[in-house]
């Protein structure tokens, strides 16, 4: 039996090995982590992550052909492959700070991996990564006083939390990057062999290492400038009364644009298209491109400029005053059908509010928990509220901040009648019914549309 390891049991190695040892029963699969609270979550009833999906897939394979564990030296010793997804979070410190990716937890799984491996291994970078770093692992790796011999590979993860167990099931592509050397092209196909189990021989793109490192990059970086780009017509459209939707509607129908990522809203968030932006203005500005740099870190200004104008907008139509009102905040994950929190708008909004003295209720179906460590320390009144009902109750205004499909199932009279008068809804997502909401009662403040209101 072939033996994997995924050392890092985060929201990409958790559903990633889940979903290999579910289509690959005769491989066996092993996540291992240094956080025991974490596997010990892995090994529970309530997993560690939320994803639709993700619990059938675990319950079918754990224990059979999928496992848990915090014995990483046993996990290195007796593995085949090994997945390296561990946290690669921006620099807050030395040189590159605030935009340099930093890699002091990949170095220390390449020095483990160095000192419990018995015999060569196929090493594949899992987490998201500045180009060129598999030079820097394989150096580390190649130190050893052992005489092995380590390929490295470079296979990025293309998830979207809310979707990860259906990208991986049934993948747009699978990218996978090695040395252009006969051992480079050998571990590539042994990782093919495996993908190919479920995912059409067309759809696994091979590269070489530094192609693929860099396509991460470039990918999130594409993806955000989508949505930077429209939300700052967005802006342009509430001034001159156009309507967002009728204006990227018409432009995606070019089939050169497509309407995919056109959605104008409260900005980005995520753990991936700030750090892998910023990664990549470091780069630009390391490689002595300081125009390229200065291009790409203006999708990141303008994502910050749209949560500020959502919170500018609030202010001026609640009468420049927020101090001592009641907010709703409807949803605080970065996305719907995600617990994750990580760079959410939501808590850049909620903060925002509360130096303006603001009194926040804030109710998440799935994300409270991490609302709460989120604002730790953050001064004012604070609620955080199982019941979107309750929540709402008393509120002079309602922000709607994630795309949860509750959301619009809400009986917004009751709702209505439960508020202070006059009562505000902000759609920072562009989700709800603005002219039935408006019909109730509320005065409603979209995205990229012209308000409407009773006064």
């Amino acid at each position: 039996m072939k033996n994997i390891l995924c050392i890092g049991a985060g929201y990409v190695g958790g559903p990633t090995m889940a979903v290999i040892a579910d289509r690959c029963p005769d491989i066996k699969v092993t996540v291992v982590d240094i956080n025991e609270r974490r596997i010990a979550a892995w090994n529970s009833d309530e997993l560690p992550i939320y994803e639709p999906g993700l619990e059938e897939v675990v319950k079918r394979c754990r224990s059979r052909n999928l496992f848990y564990s915090t014995d990483i030296p046993k996990g290195i010793r007796e593995a085949d492959i090994i997945f390296v997804s561990v946290n690669t979070p921006t620099k807050t410190f030395g040189a590159g700070a605030g935009k340099a990716a930093d890699l002091q937890y990949l170095e220390k799984t390449a020095r483990s991996i160095v000192e419990h491996a018995e015999n060569g291994k196929i090493v594949v970078e899992k987490s998201t990564l500045p180009v060129r770093t598999a030079q820097a692992m394989s150096r580390i790796l190649h130190s050893n006083t052992k005489n092995l011999k380590f390929q490295i590979l470079s296979n990025p993860e293309f998830l979207a939390e809310g979707t990860a167990i259906r990208d991986l099931e049934n993948p747009d592509r699978v990218l996978i990057g090695g040395m252009e050397t006969p051992e480079g092209e050998a571990a590539i196909e042994e990782l093919v062999s495996v993908y190919a189990r479920w995912v059409p021989r067309e759809r696994i793109i091979t590269t070489n290492l530094w192609s693929s490192e860099l396509t991460k990059l470039v990918s999130n970086a594409l993806l955000a400038q989508r949505v930077s780009s429209v939300n700052s017509i967005s802006a342009l459209c509430e001034r001159t009364e156009a309507n967002i939707d009728e204006v990227t509607g018409a432009a995606g129908k070019d089939s050169r644009i497509g309407p995919k990522f056109l959605k104008a809203s409260i900005g980005f968030g995520g753990s991936c298209f700030k750090k892998d932006i910023l990664n990549l203005v470091y780069l630009c500005g390391h490689y002595g491109l300081p125009e390229v740099a200065d291009y790409w870190e203006q999708v990141i200004r303008m994502n910050e400029f749209q949560s500020r104008r959502f919170v500018g907008n609030m202010l001026a139509a609640m009468f420049n005053t927020v101090a001592d009102k009641r907010i709703a905040i409807f949803g605080f994950a970065f996305k719907a059908d995600t617990g994750d929190t990580r760079e959410s708008p939501a808590c850049s909004v909620c903060l925002q509010l509360l130096e303006e003295h603001a009194r926040l209720n804030i109710h998440d179906p799935k994300a409270l928990g991490n609302a709460k460590l989120d604002l730790e320390g953050a001064t004012g009144e604070i609620n955080y509220l199982e019941d979107p009902y309750e929540a709402a109750e008393g509120a002079h205004a309602i922000a709607v901040m994630t795309e949860w499909k509750s959301f619009r199932e809400l009986d917004y009279r009751r709702i209505f009648d439960s508020m202070e008068k006059p009562a505000f809804l902000f759609d920072g997502r562009n989700i709800l019914d603005h002219a039935a909401l408006y019909e109730i009662g509320f005065n409603v403040y979209p995205i990229g549309k012209k308000a409407l209101t009773h006064f």
